[in-house]
């Protein structure tokens, strides 16, 4: 039996008539005795009983009519749940994101989308692509935001902002524009294992035949700002995002200088995995992000 089945119970109980809970319920007659008749052989079990033009309830139908009540009463209340959930967002979102967009990017966004859903509380975890994606797989986050995509076919990935990596440098380098070459002639600091920009910046050094062994790596270290310290310090360039060090180079403190004839360009993705639904409030979050993030 469905819902449907039980209203159509309740409205032949209450009103003691089929052909009074077929005017109440816009049906035909007989199709509210057929809907009886299928509920009363899934119960094994004799609903009403016929007196004259009269019907009586059964034992068994006053007790299913204390059931069928609550039973509808309940996927009602279920109703103004989700419409309330819908109509008033409220809850906490945990995204999960690698270091460019979930230090320099989501936090310009946030302050907008709060804005707009204020009961809505946002928690950004960050860390770096691989870890991100991992997180997606093992279901322990919703969402991520990522500069590389990894395991194609288990996550969805919708593009969510162009970045573009330049060579971060202190004041030992004076020219806007180098060479390809020219890179393995200074100190270099690399990102770690498993950054989105370590891979990205390893694939187009490869594309423009820039050999990654021969680079002159002075240190690794993981995480943007520590790189960020070290070239400010004279240890060396690297390369990182624009978004990264746009206030350094409004401040003269790093030079961003680019490589004649290419540019570096990426873009970070919105990832979620293909095999779970997003709640509602990810849903809210997920459009707000393809609405305006191309906007910053």
């Amino acid at each position: 039996m469905d819902i449907h089945q039980l209203k159509i119970f309740i409205s032949v109980f209450k009103n003691k008539s089929f052909s009074k809970a077929a005017k109440e319920l816009f049906l035909t007659q007989p199709t509210i005795s057929e809907h009886i008749k299928t509920i009363e052989e899934e119960l094994n079990s004799k609903l009403f009983d016929r007196i004259g033009k009269s019907i009586i309830p059964t034992t068994e139908a006053e007790m299913l009519y204390d059931h069928a009540v609550r039973i509808i009463e309940k996927v009602e209340k279920l109703k103004d749940d989700l419409q309330k959930i819908k109509s008033t967002p409220s809850g906490n979102l945990h995204i999960a994101a690698s270091s460019i967009p979930g230090t320099y990017i989501l936090p310009k966004l946030i302050s907008s989308f709060k804005n707009i859903y204020p009961d809505i509380s946002i928690q950004i975890s960050i860390s770096d692509s691989k870890t991100v994606s991992d997180s997606l797989l093992s279901g322990q986050i919703f969402m991520g935001i990522v500069g590389t995509k990894l395991h194609q076919s288990k996550i969805e990935y919708t593009p969510f902002m162009n970045d573009e990596l330049v060579i971060a440098s202190p004041d030992f380098i004076n020219e806007s524009f180098i060479e390809p070459e020219e890179i393995l002639r200074y100190p270099f600091i690399m990102r770690e294992e498993g950054s989105g920009t370590r891979k990205e910046m390893e694939r187009w050094f490869n594309e423009i035949g820039i050999d990654t062994e021969k680079l002159k790596v002075v240190c690794i270290l993981s995480s943007t700002d520590a790189v960020k310290q070290a070239i400010k310090n004279g240890v060396g360039f690297s390369i990182l995002s624009i978004h990264a060090i746009k206030d350094e180079i409004e401040c003269q403190k790093l030079k961003a200088i680019k490589i004649k004839n290419y540019q570096m360009n990426r873009t970070f993705y919105i990832a979620s995995s293909t095999k779970r639904t997003l709640p509602h409030i990810y849903k809210l979050f997920y459009e707000f992000l393809k609405k305006n993030s191309f906007t910053l």
